[in-house]
């Protein structure tokens, strides 16, 4: 299917990267076992849940990381402004123009909302 070939092109090298990073750091702490990893994952990041979760147990076999449990926290869009600096929330799936709550600015910057970044991993 279409969304299949397009999670293929855009979240497995996405999430090789994650699965790197996690066996990188559980190897330098000198890990047998990687038990549970945590992500935080951008609310308008395009990366699917479920697609994280496919790729990362397609790559985790026969490693340490096989087996371990994946945590996925979305984090919210913030957005600030860059006239009057107030940084606000975004409801992502309103679908309108964005603009500062304080002086209606539409000059604004990401604060959060697109990332991805592992934020704990539990070893033994």
């Amino acid at each position: 299917s279409e969304g299949a070939k397009r999670s293929t092109m855009h979240e497995l090298p996405i999430v090789k990267s994650i699965f790197d990073i996690c066996v990188k750091h559980a190897t330098a702490n000198n890990a047998k076992k990687i038990l549970s990893v945590t992500l935080k994952v951008g609310e308008v990041s395009d990366l699917q849940d479920q697609w994280i979760q496919r790729y990362f147990d397609y790559l985790s076999k026969g490693t340490i990381v096989e087996g371990a449990k994946l945590v996925i926290k979305r984090v919210p869009l913030v957005m600030r402004c860059k006239l009057c600096s107030e940084s606000f929330q975004v409801n992502v799936n309103e679908r309108r123009q964005v603009e500062c709550p304080r002086c209606k600015g539409t000059k604004l910057a990401y604060v959060s909302g697109r990332e991805y970044i592992v934020e704990n991993l539990e070893i033994v």
